[in-house]
């Protein structure tokens, strides 16, 4: 097996040092939408957990962190940008391997177009367009040129890309810290439009509601956090390969906590329990309904936010699903052609348009369905999401199980705690599950073959890989033939280490 120390071993592909720390971070941040997501996910978390709101985006959390633990060990071993789909290979072997690389691969094409359908969306309510925004045809032409756009993009360069994440990044925090103090402010100085409450320290208790109603809660939670990632599959184009992508990852949950805590405080807050109550069948309008009542003729401040964020996660989506298909196809488990380096940008083009390709024609036949068919395609992403975090988190134990018992911090940071994160992200896996077989419980409240949508989407989606899978195993054998590997020396120290056959 090839070893990973440095960049040394690698052939000549992706550029080298293109970005740094603070680009990798915001690309990381980008990825997960906060504020599309908060709009997407604040409502319905008010109307399952009410005032413990808080609690639960703090709770949700908690498996991020455990897992981004396991993102930046794996990646000091190993810096290759098919993260997951590397290092569970070597942890545990090709199958599951190529499993957790084609659930990567498969987030990207689910959710493209709806990041992009939402961007254009708030973008045109932005700036007064609301008509354009109700005309199905004109929305669905410029979703699918805006993919195109930020396809071309990601494979013009990752230095272009970064300068274009940082800032829409700052416009759509900025937006959100403008509205949490906004509508705090109002609070404190008694000047709300509703009936307000006070913040308080009980509202962080994320298990005040408990029962269903919190694993529901919950399930969304990890959602909003998903994406985080993005920033590790970058590592061999990020200058300090072997720390600057994990540590990003890492610093990027801490940020998201702090934003989407606040804004759950100040959502609560100058809505007050009543009006929460009364609202509960509004789940989807919440954030934006609040947006209005909080900032009044600002209010376009939250939409452009919201467009912002989508705009720039529909970019920062699809650089896991194409890095992930590079190094699958550089190791022979997917087409040579994958694999293909662009000689003047050096970026993945093919496999990069190939996403793009797909998630296009996925939305454009979704969304003829109807929109609830979209938005349960985007339901199913919780099953894919847990997935491969469970999957990574355990292959961090298992590779390094020879070091665990040299230090409690190995024990703690690189055993137990990813373990821990796998074991409750199964645990919300299998809750899901559950859930999406009532078809009750979806959004178009539709029966497919007896299922919820969603599960019956994640099924399918699961079956395909398998198939896939089994046809490359015989038409291409050399990459299962690859044997797991075990950890080498102590994995903290600062540069990385060769890992030893198994």
């Amino acid at each position: 097996m090839a070893t990973t120390e440095g960049n040394a071993d690698r052939p000549a592909g992706l550029k080298a040092d293109a970005i740094g720390f603070v680009d990798a971070l915001v690309i990381g941040l980008n990825a997960t939408s906060p504020a599309y997501s908060l709009a997407a996910v604040i409502g319905p978390v008010v109307a399952l957990v009410g005032i413990y709101a808080p609690g639960v985006m703090f709770a949700s959390f908690v498996p991020m962190l455990l897992i981004a633990s396991a993102f930046y060990y794996l990646n000091r071993v190993d810096q290759d940008c098919g993260t997951t789909f590397s290092w569970v290979t070597r942890a545990m072997g090709p199958w599951a391997g190529w499993l957790g690389g084609w659930a990567i691969a498969m987030t990207g094409v689910l959710v493209v177009g709806s990041l992009a359908d939402v961007a254009v969306t708030f973008g045109l309510l932005t700036v007064g367009l609301d008509s354009w925004a109700e005309n199905e045809f004109v929305r669905q032409l410029l979703t699918v040129l805006l993919i195109l756009v930020m396809t071309g993009l990601c494979v013009i360069g990752t230095e272009l890309s970064a300068r274009v994440q940082n800032v829409l990044i700052l416009a759509q925090v900025a937006c959100l810290l403008v509205f949490a103090v906004v509508a705090l402010y109002r609070v404190y100085a008694d000047t709300g439009t509703l009936a307000s409450a006070r913040p308080s320290a009980e509202w962080l208790n994320p298990f005040g509601s408990g029962g269903a109603p919190l694993t529901a809660a919950l399930l969304l939670g990890v959602f909003i956090y998903w994406g985080w990632e993005s920033a590790v599959n970058l590592t061999e184009e990020t200058r300090d390969p072997a720390s600057a992508p994990g540590r990003a990852a890492v610093w990027s949950t801490v940020v998201l906590l702090v934003t989407y805590v606040a804004v759950g405080f100040a959502v609560v807050a100058y809505a007050g329990p009543l009006f929460l109550a009364e609202n509960a069948g509004e789940e989807e309008f919440l954030f934006a309904l609040l947006a209005g009542e909080a900032m009044g003729g600002w209010d376009w401040v939250v939409l452009l936010a919201v467009s912002t964020s989508a705009l720039a996660s529909t970019q920062t989506t699809i650089i896991p699903a194409s890095r992930t298909a590079l190094s699958m196809a550089r190791r022979q488990a997917l087409p040579a052609r994958f694999g293909r380096i662009h000689p003047r940008y050096r970026t993945p083009d093919v496999s990069t348009w190939w996403v793009a390709g797909i998630a296009i024609v996925w939305y454009l036949v979704v969304r003829q369905i109807s929109e609830n068919a979209l938005f349960d395609s985007l339901t199913a992403l919780s099953l894919l999401i847990a997935f491969y975090y469970a999957l990574t988190g355990i292959a961090c134990a298992v590779y390094y199980r020879r070091r665990l018992t040299e230090s409690v911090r190995n024990l703690l940071l690189i055993g137990l705690g990813p373990l821990i994160g796998a074991g409750l992200l199964i645990w919300l896996l299998v809750e899901s599950v559950i859930d999406m077989a009532d078809p009750a419980n979806s959004y178009s409240g539709v029966s497919w073959l007896g299922l919820g949508p969603p599960l019956v989407i994640g099924i399918v989606i699961a079956l395909v890989g398998v198939v896939v899978m089994l046809v490359w195993r015989f038409v291409s054998p050399a990459f299962w033939s690859e044997r797991p590997g075990v950890a080498g020396p102590e994995p903290v120290k600062d540069k990385p280490v060769k890992d030893e056959e198994a």
